[in-house]
């Protein structure tokens, strides 16, 4: 698959992307592989229609959050939805600074380089941001990906036939303080700690192993 995107006339930021995910040498070594944890912030639930108004990510190293390792970028409208202001508060003429859809996406996979992927309902950000990369003639994403949703369903057998919990639900269930709810940033953090402390359970259990995890590449919900 990496040779077929080599083979494409495609941007530098597409190209060096794809050269950082094939090189790297770091997912059989757990302690050194590191993590972005990712959410986004969107117009709406539509693939198709609506657009990404904000990328917040924050990154996770040998079971730490790397709190001086984050990323912000606020994307430009071009779609409309007063009726999702009410969740993320983002105003199409806000005070933040805001850059064009393709400034935001090379900045982000700059920032992403070889990492994995770590977001809740995973299924729903790449989707959105594999939209985004598709208007660029470009895409989609090829970093590995997990799933908090999923992991919790494989340390917890009794809720595995429950095919959805909410980032509010899991945070209650493992007792994670929220706050900055509905922000790009705050929940890519409520959802590192997530993923720390399900990986804190698993590892203290042997529930799962953590390399055959992310060597499966689970990321649907």
């Amino acid at each position: 698959m990496i040779n077929f995107f080599k083979r494409k006339k495609h941007p530098k930021f597409w190209k060096d992307y794809i050269e950082k995910v094939e090189s790297s040498k770091n997912y059989n070594n757990y302690e050194a592989i590191r993590f972005v944890a990712l959410d986004t912030e969107t117009t709406g639930f539509d693939y198709d229609k609506d657009r990404i108004l904000c990328i917040g990510a924050i990154a996770l190293k040998n079971n730490k959050i790397q709190v001086n390792d984050s990323f912000e970028v606020y994307v430009k409208q071009t779609t409309f939805n007063k009726e999702t202001i009410k969740i993320h508060g983002i105003r199409k003429n806000g005070t933040e600074v805001k850059v064009s859809e393709e400034e935001a996406l090379i900045q982000f996979l700059e920032y992403l380089d070889d990492a994995i992927i770590v977001a809740h309902h995973t299924k729903f950000d790449i989707t959105m941001i594999n939209q985004a990369l598709k208007r660029l003639k470009i895409g989609p994403l090829q970093s590995k990906l997990l799933d908090t949703n999923y992991i919790h369903k494989k340390i917890a057998p009794e809720n595995r036939f429950k095919k959805l919990f909410s980032l509010d639900e899991l945070c209650n269930l493992y007792n994670i303080t929220m706050h900055d709810r509905h922000t790009a940033s705050g929940d890519a953090l409520l959802t590192a700690i997530l993923f720390l402390k399900l990986t804190a359970k698993f590892k203290k259990n042997n529930i799962l192993n953590l390399t055959e995890l992310i060597r499966t590449n689970y990321y649907l919900s």
